[in-house]
């Protein structure tokens, strides 16, 4: 693939400009809510750089261009580029078995450093298995790596798909560590931070620990006003602990797309590659790094989300569009916003084609109250999103919005960090009701969904069989489940929180969604996988990024 270049930046009335982009943002031009600080440059000139809301709600701090922020997982191309200055110097070998240098983990399908990179490990998250676990409970140091290392089962074989995984970059961190002498923390500041001059830049692992300049992370409140947002750990690490500034983010981004003071050309000829996987799919994908069009113009970007907030980073290379956007709260999507602020720099002079048109709801409402199961128990269904149609995983919610592509609908991997996931449209709408089956199709890998029953069963029709205590390995979780008046509910115990009550919601006899009884969360499947005797002997639980989790009758 051509590398990255600047060839050409568009020319604008700058006071006309500046009004375009205020006006992108003029919902957060607010006093009494959290907001964003965004940074715009043009051929490495910025021409916009402003603070919206504020800082902190609390102290009634307001935002500025200075104003220190979460990156989330927008850090996760500076993890790559740690691990291969380390490659160059022959210190890491990104394509041997990870045991090489974490020997904790299991010692079958063992994935590479790379495949941790490119999400293509087939590692279950670490960051969901804690939730699914131990729901907000404050996480211990290390559960982290000690929960990766017991994993029995995996999302899929090393290679064959591909799923956003957080572990995998906390794994990432760890081998730096260890072949570095010295915290990730360190040798990115050191090898990378400090020789770009990005001073307001540092890796900080626990939103409980103050930092100068740092704006406040806010997360509404069920009563209404705001509450403060963290992590419910002290170790985010390679998978996401940045924290920055627009300047300096604009800073990386010039470099990026000019000559390399870090890094070789090899090195980033890697990082903006995309992973090619095991069945022959191309993703868009690189190492830490999205490469893909938006309508006619070539971007790389990488966006981010913590507890309380988001961001993006994002370039036009071809056109030396370089922006920077960090939100503290304020609820609205860093990804959407940038690509507005793409249009309104860019225009339709230059960027030509129109982005794929989000598909209506309407047009596919008799899908709307049809759920569907994969043979490995994965369920879906769909779900209007405002007037768009949007794919609902396990009740997730926001269900991401599906993209007309004409003969398929999409939710691509850059848009939801999902597989890219597509259907078959004239299977959806050859039928003027729900389809019996749908083709389903996961990083290029296609499996047949099967529609659940219209009329699923009453919770007591199905007690008897699930009734009973179980065990997760993988989870280090105890279950039991019993009915409990009309209820049939499942209370799940860690090993470090208390005890979680779900709602099992019957799907069929044998699939069921969870949804916790408080706080309400309904992202988790449970679906039947052995039964004799009458009874379950083993099910499987399902999230978004930690699938196929073994519980045994205990």
């Amino acid at each position: 693939m051509a590398p990255v270049s600047n060839s050409s930046s568009p020319s604008h009335n700058h006071q006309d400009l500046t009004a375009a982009i205020d006006n992108v943002f003029k919902d957060l031009n607010r006093s009494d809510a959290p907001g964003a600080v965004v940074g715009v440059a043009v051929g490495g000139n910025t021409i916009y750089r402003k603070g919206f809301g504020l800082a902190s709600v609390q102290h009634g701090l307001a935002n500025t261009p200075a104003t220190r922020m979460r990156i989330g997982s927008t850090a996760k191309h500076f993890t790559v580029l740690a691990a291969l200055l380390l490659a160059e110097e022959g210190k890491l070998d990104l394509d041997a078995p990870a045991t090489r240098y974490i020997p904790e983990l299991p010692n079958a399908d063992v994935p590479t450093l790379r495949q941790f990179m490119s999400h293509t490990s087939g590692y279950r998250c670490s960051l969901e298995l804690s939730s699914v676990a131990n729901g907000q409970a404050y996480a211990q140091k290390g559960w982290q790596l000690a929960a990766l290392a017991r994993q029995q089962g995996r999302n899929f074989k090393p290679g064959y798909s591909q799923l956003y995984c957080n572990g995998g970059y906390h794994l990432l961190s760890i081998a730096i560590d260890r072949v570095a002498g010295m915290p990730f923390e360190a040798f990115l500041k050191a090898r990378i931070l400090t020789p770009l001059g990005m001073h307001d830049t540092d890796g900080i692992p626990s939103d409980h620990k103050f930092t100068p300049g740092l704006a406040t992370l806010h997360v509404p409140d069920p009563d209404g006003g705001w509450r403060r947002g963290s992590f419910a750990c002290e170790e985010i690490r390679g998978e996401g602990n940045m924290i920055s500034t627009i300047d300096d983010m604009l800073r990386w981004l010039d470099h990026l797309n000019g000559p390399k003071v870090v890094g070789s050309a090899e090195t980033w000829r890697q990082m903006l590659e995309p992973a090619t996987l095991a069945n022959g799919f191309l993703s868009v994908y690189g190492l830490g790094l999205y490469r893909h069009k938006y309508r006619s113009a070539e971007v790389v970007q990488h966006s981010g989300s913590v507890v309380g907030g988001n961001s993006q980073m994002i370039t036009v290379p071809a056109h030396g569009l370089n922006i920077a956007i960090m939100i503290n709260g304020a609820l609205v999507s860093a990804q959407d916003l940038s690509l507005k602020i793409v249009d309104v720099v860019l225009g339709d002079a230059v960027l030509g084609d129109r982005a794929p048109e989000i598909v209506k709801a309407e047009r596919f409402k008799s899908l709307f109250a049809a759920r569907y199961a994969s043979a490995s128990g994965m369920i879906v269904g769909f779900s209007p999103v405002g007037d768009h149609l949007g794919i609902a995983y396990l009740g997730y919610e926001p269900a991401p919005v599906l993209r007309d592509e004409g003969e398929v609908l999409r939710v691509g991997f850059e848009h939801a960090a999902l597989g890219p996931v597509s259907f078959n449209v004239r299977e959806l709408t050859a039928l003027p009701v729900a389809p019996e089956t749908i083709t389903y199709t996961d990083a290029g890998n296609e499996e047949l969904l099967r529609k659940l029953p219209d009329k699923p069963p009453l919770p007591r029709e199905v007690a008897a069989p699930l009734v009973g205590g179980y065990i997760s390995h993988d989870l280090a979780a105890t279950a039991t489940i019993a009915l409990e008046g009309e209820d049939l509910i499942l209370r799940l115990r860690g090993d470090y929180s208390g005890e979680r009550r779900f709602q099992v919601l019957p799907y069929s006899t044998e699939h069921f969604g969870l949804r916790e009884v408080e706080p309400p969360n309904s992202c988790l499947s449970l679906s039947v996988m052995t039964q004799s005797n009458g009874r379950v002997g083993t099910f499987q639980v399902n999230s978004l990024r930690a699938r196929h989790l073994q519980f045994r009758r205990a």
